[in-house]
């Protein structure tokens, strides 16, 4: 790996997560930046490295919208949403459940004078101005071309999501924009709650340089050089837990290689990660792909339940596993299989109300 300032790192696997850094380029409107994102400088001349190593590219685009203060918010016409009462985990390790107080987001709405302000500016967009043609992601379009695409519909939701706790930022989740800087205030202003509201950073659009992963094998492991891989959007993919698991993949086979161990690949009826990496190998795909439930013909299989026993002997035996760990698993296993003994031997009286009400008699 050869550095901008020409410094050299020799090394046996590289793992490759750009982003929207690789000849990114920020639209705020007309006006354009070469960037990564907001205030972080986009990274030039790797493309130009890959394509001389024969490698294809193109080009995707995707947006992020406005951050608002909180603090400048008419709560009194926002509709709370609140955080699940029933909390569900993404871990089975009860070391990590540790209950926290939940913020809530807020709901408000297009209105006329929202889609007005959107319609009479369509041509200050970089989409519809014609500047700007690369693909962006199919299931997050930004609210000018909902309001196109849905002409039918006079008004859409937008939830404001606390960007954390110790800051008075709000994300405005469904109002990405590629208009100007100058028109946005106005436009958050059409929505209710927000007539007072300040914007602390714009909504802009970025387009950024990715390689069709067909490219890789499905280890994610470049077919054309040994030792190389690609992860995240750079093949395509769009969403934080699609990045994330490509991440996890991609580093343990770097890691495996760099030991001149055998590489893991995950099928599709183990897991979405095995899915969503099938997909991407196997397609050309040239929109930014997002893994949802439908794309998995294992999908009654593949649910949060069974994770554990589904994907934790494999972490195992590639040392992700620690021991506390693994005997919890087993102690949880045993449990199950006891329950599935006992109610195999169990059976119900032809007189119990359950037997009758399924009209077994």
């Amino acid at each position: 790996v050869v550095t901008y300032f020409g410094i050299t790192f020799r090394c046996k696997a590289v793992v490759l997560t750009t982003g929207t850094f690789m000849n990114g380029t920020i639209w705020v409107g007309r006006q354009s930046l070469s960037a990564g994102r907001a205030g972080e400088a986009a990274s030039t001349g790797l493309t130009e490295a890959l394509v001389a190593l024969g490698f294809e590219t193109g080009r995707l685009k995707t947006g992020t919208p406005a951050r608002i203060d909180a603090r400048t918010l008419n709560y009194s016409v926002l509709e709370a949403q609140p955080g699940e009462e029933d909390v569900k985990w993404f871990s089975f390790d009860p070391e990590v459940q540790v209950p926290r107080p939940q913020l809530n987001c807020w709901l408000t709405h297009t209105t006329a004078d929202t889609h007005k302000l959107i319609q009479e500016n369509l041509k200050e967009t970089p989409i519809y101005g014609g500047w700007v043609d690369s693909k962006g992601p199919r299931y997050c379009p930004s609210i000018e071309d909902k309001i196109v695409r849905f002409a039918d519909k006079s008004s859409h939701h937008i939830f404001l999501e606390p960007e954390g706790r110790n800051t008075p930022e709000m994300y405005v989740q469904g109002f990405s924009t590629g208009l100007p800087e100058r028109l946005q205030l106005a436009l958050l202003h059409t929505l209710p709650g927000l007539e007072s509201c300040k914007m602390l950073r714009p909504a802009y659009a970025v387009e950024y340089d990715y390689l069709p992963a067909y490219q890789c094998n499905n280890t994610l492991e470049t077919k054309r050089i040994r030792g190389l891989f690609f992860s995240g959007q750079l093949n395509g993919t769009t969403g934080y837990e699609e990045a994330a698991a490509q991440g996890l993949l991609a580093g343990i086979n770097a890691a495996r290689r760099a030991r001149e161990e055998e590489p893991v690949s995950l099928g599709r009826d183990t897991s979405y990660l095995g899915t969503l990496v099938d997909d991407l190998v196997t397609k050309d795909l040239r929109e930014p792909y997002r893994m949802l439930t439908s794309r998995s013909e294992y999908r009654l299989l593949l649910r949060s339940d069974n994770a554990d026993k589904r994907l934790t002997p494999l972490g195992r035996e590639l040392g992700l596993v620690d021991d506390r760990r693994w005997d919890l698993f087993n102690q949880k296993q045993a449990r199950m299989r006891a329950e599935a003994t006992r109610l195999t031997g169990a059976r119900l009286p032809d007189s119990h109300p359950a037997v009758q009400e399924a009209g077994v008699l």
